[in-house]
């Protein structure tokens, strides 16, 4: 079966093209992806290629197919599987696999299977490892959203508190306790927004800080809440100290009980550990680039006030399950991250572009082909503009499946073979 998909070949060599997928194997599921949203981690991808700790050594001779948020339909399933999966089921995959003996995972790694393509091959680790999940959600683009809020997910369900008069500890933030989100209004901080929002498990105080005011200004207009106390704080320009000052401020003069940084500025994370109670945990959930990347932490506050610190690199297979549960049950918004779409022609630019080109989630269409769209500057008289705004501007399952009746598709001469 043909095959069209976006695969890395080297340190910033991004390609379309088509290729033929083998056969089948007994332990494997051929599958279609419809859609695939962005992640600043295949930026990194881009840029490090064959030094990525994730990639092949030989990627010039070997690309890989890149994407790891997406969501399609099952179309023939191997032996092993048929009482398992079926044809025309839809499914998300959680990518990250938790292996021991190899960090290869889909979206980095192989040849046959990634989120930017219109066919893959689902190998049988993914299957073993039940990081292939049956989705009933309304639409595709919130499918391929059940990965980074699996992310979210894991944060929070890692975070610590000690059980009062013990040394056993209580895993999820704490409940009704203060809650900073700093670097927030990205789309990772604004899943962690709604997720704080409408989990079981809520702050009292959620603070959410950032130096975009029309950044916060948007969180504010798409997060409301009647449950939780919601501060968004623009940063920008104050020194760390008026930070600490301002933040404290908030939550009567006191600190916070759980901070995830979603930004690695190392004054920041330490004024996170400075800001933290006794028995707060901070999660660093924003990869560094940088390996060496490091801050100063008060270990007099590790040992007397149990300062806790923990780091998430993505979810696991039952953080994916339980997203994929509160999107279908429609708990959780995740429209409300997406910026933009495209086709598959625009992917590669895009990739490379995601810094530059700011905003949120940029979704991939990937059996079509049409450049990239600004939900913001849709005209609102053009059909897809109308379909907007009866959805207060956000995407849609009526958006998607317009993109999906009214854009072309991909062909094998809009590739570079």
């Amino acid at each position: 079966m043909e095959s069209i998909g976006l695969k890395l070949h080297g340190k910033k060599d991004l390609r379309v093209e088509s290729f033929d997928l083998p056969d089948i194997k007994e332990d494997e599921i051929l599958a279609t992806v419809v859609s695939d949203t962005m992640c600043m981690s295949s930026w990194k991808l881009a840029m490090e290629g064959e030094d990525h700790k994730k990639t092949p050594d030989h990627l010039a001779e070997d690309p890989v197919l890149i994407g790891h948020e997406f969501s399609g339909k099952i179309l023939k399933v191997g032996k092993r599987w048929i009482d398992q999966f079926h044809e025309g089921e839809n499914y998300v995959i959680q990518p990250n696999l938790a292996r021991d003996d190899t960090p290869f995972v889909p979206g980095y790694s192989y040849p046959y299977i990634g989120g930017d393509a219109t066919a893959i091959i689902i190998p049988p680790e993914v299957i073993e490892l039940n990081c292939l999940i049956p989705f009933h959600g309304q639409a595709y683009y919130e499918g391929s959203l059940c990965e980074p809020l699996s992310c979210v997910i894991a944060a929070f369900n890692a975070q610590f508190h000690l059980i009062p008069h013990t040394y056993d500890h209580e895993m999820g933030i704490k409940r009704n306790g203060n809650c900073l989100i700093l670097g927030g209004t990205g789309p990772m901080g604004l899943l962690a927004i709604d997720y704080a929002l409408h989990s079981d498990r809520k702050p009292e105080h959620l603070v959410v800080t950032d130096i975009s005011q029309e950044k916060l200004d948007r969180a504010k207009k798409l997060y409301p809440s009647d449950e939780v106390n919601v501060h968004f704080v623009n940063v920008n320009g104050l020194s760390i100290e008026e930070q600490k000052a301002g933040l404290k401020q908030l939550v009567g003069g006191n600190g916070y009980d759980d901070i995830l940084c979603m930004i690695s500025v190392s004054p920041l994370v330490t004024m996170a550990g400075e800001l933290l109670n006794a028995d707060g945990c901070l999660n660093q959930f924003a990869g560094p680039m940088k390996k060496d990347f490091s801050a100063h932490l008060n270990f007099y506050n590790v040992h007397y006030n149990f300062t806790h610190v923990t780091g998430t690199s993505g979810g696991n297979a039952k953080n994916e399950a339980e997203a994929a549960q509160l999107i279908a049950e429609r708990r959780v918004n995740v429209a409300k991250v997406i910026t933009h779409v495209l086709g598959l022609d625009a992917a590669a630019e895009t990739t490379m572009s995601q810094p530059d080109i700011g905003g949120g989630k940029k979704l991939t269409y990937t059996h079509k082909k049409f450049s990239r769209i600004e939900l913001e500057k849709v005209d609102p008289k053009s059909p897809l503009g109308e379909i907007l705004e009866k959805h207060d501007g956000l995407w849609s399952p009526e958006a998607e499946r317009w993109i999906l009746d009214h854009e072309p598709d991909m062909t094998e001469q809009d590739t570079v073979n």
